[in-house]
């Protein structure tokens, strides 16, 4: 059998996507032990609210992962941060559009055969001011997107901040558009990413089950699963027959949101 013939191999490759609202905050409540009873492959955190240095600091123990962050402007704000035991081709930091690249948000990077993108999307915040930022970022964010597509698939993950479908959270009515992560806007672009052929991988396994992701500190709500569903990946329809598993892993404690999985063959 020539070279050009043989198998193509592949193995499982997992990958965890947490918002931690504060990474110096979770490494008190026992982030190391978390990542290590992952034993994932990639592990992407949203909201480190911390600098590169600071991350590294924290996580300076797990010896046995690569250590990617990127943090903005603004001190203890934002901040995005990926750990890797694979070895990736390329690691870029935002997308390039200086207006929504200050903020670290996002982190991309290249494997062999395809891009994660891990991304904190902007809120619009309690009184909606920056709905219409939002906007502009998601659509920025598609057409990033499709220029990646153009060269391999995209493995999209991070706290996306928006509930697609009213099986996303717990009070749709009461919700829809009076709330930040609730309004038509914020769906409409979600439903973007889907009709450019995105798959939520969490639905294309589950598509019935009510399971959530980010629960408000107020009046007990985790305890109440009083939620919404706000952390996705999503993947390029190309990636489709390669998606083994998806979940939403809401026995992990330690931030207000919970951490959400993939196994991709790679």
């Amino acid at each position: 059998m020539g070279l050009c013939n043989l198998p193509s191999i592949s193995f499982l490759m997992k990958i965890i996507s947490w918002n931690l609202n504060g990474i110096r905050a979770v490494a008190a409540k026992g982030l190391l032990d978390i990542i290590e009873n992952f034993q994932a492959d990639v592990v992407c955190f949203q909201e480190t609210k911390a600098t590169p240095e600071q991350v590294r600091e924290v996580l300076f123990p797990l010896t046995n992962y690569e250590i990617f962050a990127h943090s903005g402007e603004k001190k203890g704000y934002s901040g995005t941060a990926i750990l890797t035991k694979i070895k990736p081709m390329q690691v870029t930091y935002g997308m390039g559009i200086a207006e929504h690249d200050n903020e670290g948000r996002l982190i991309t990077m290249e494997f062999e055969s395809f891009y994660l993108i891990n991304t904190y999307v902007p809120n619009s915040g309690s009184e909606l001011i920056r709905l219409p930022y939002r906007q502009q970022w998601d659509l920025a964010m598609s057409q990033y997107i499709a220029k990646l597509e153009k060269n391999k698939p995209v493995v999209w993950c991070g706290d996306l901040n928006v509930a697609h479908k009213p099986i996303d959270l717990k009070n749709d009515k009461a919700n829809y558009n009076k709330t930040a992560g609730y309004m038509q806007e914020e769906i409409d672009g979600m439903d973007r990413f889907i009709a450019q052929g995105m798959i939520d991988t969490f639905r294309f396994f589950h598509p019935t089950t009510e399971k959530y992701s980010w629960w408000s500190y107020r009046a007990g709500a985790r305890e109440k699963n009083i939620g919404w569903r706000i952390d996705y990946f999503l993947t390029s329809a190309h990636l489709k027959d390669r998606i083994q598993a998806a979940d939403i892993l809401n026995d992990v404690m330690g931030s207000d949101h919970c951490p959400v999985s993939l196994v991709i063959s790679e």
